[in-house]
């Protein structure tokens, strides 16, 4: 069983090298009368919280970075079904010097003209697993309401003293995914 993180809470990835990071929600589909197509993105960032290159913003137009050390598996566009909805595969062996976290992010795709926001999203969580052996090492569950927001910063792994932890966030803003654009870009 892996560790169960509230907000703000950290864990160590020990010596994990390789794991998926899943992201899944369900959404009140009743709320708006439209479908939900949530987004999945992770920006490799340096110590000065910026992308080491716009090719390290990973996302549903540019799945993997350049050393294949950050994979999106792909864009669910309605977020059907149990379980993970979107996931990212990291392998921090292939990490290119300099990058010191990686940031994961979920934002709501054109959520201003369908009216929709994270306030009709329901059991959001991230977690993170080895897929070798699907043993989940550590999850968080969003718990909160965010009644305006169309983004949220879900997590971020980190570097610190030589290792690899995970930080729970749970932060929510609006401006969907160009707010993070221009946060981090």
């Amino acid at each position: 069983m892996g560790v169960n993180l509230t907000k703000g809470g950290n864990a160590s990835m020990g010596s994990l090298q390789k794991f998926v990071v899943g992201m899944g929600w369900d959404t009140n589909e009743s709320d708006s009368g439209g479908a939900f197509d949530l987004d999945a993105s992770a920006f490799m960032l340096q110590a000065s919280g910026k992308a080491l290159s716009e090719s390290h913003f990973i996302y549903f137009n540019n799945l993997k970075s350049p050393e294949g050390c950050v994979e999106h598996t792909g864009d669910n566009l309605d977020g059907a079904g149990d379980g993970d909805d979107e996931s990212i595969k990291i392998d921090l062996s292939k990490l290119p010097s300099g990058c010191e976290s990686i940031t994961f992010v979920v934002t709501i795709h054109d959520a201003e003209s369908r009216r929709q926001n994270f306030g009709q999203v329901r059991n959001a969580f991230v977690r993170i697993y080895d897929p070798s052996t699907n043993e989940e090492i550590l999850k968080y569950d969003l718990g909160e309401d965010y009644s305006i927001e169309t983004a949220v910063e879900f997590g971020s792994l980190y570097l610190k003293d030589g290792q690899w932890k995970f930080k729970a966030i749970g932060a929510g803003f609006a401006g969907g995914l160009q707010k993070f654009v221009d946060k981090f870009i």
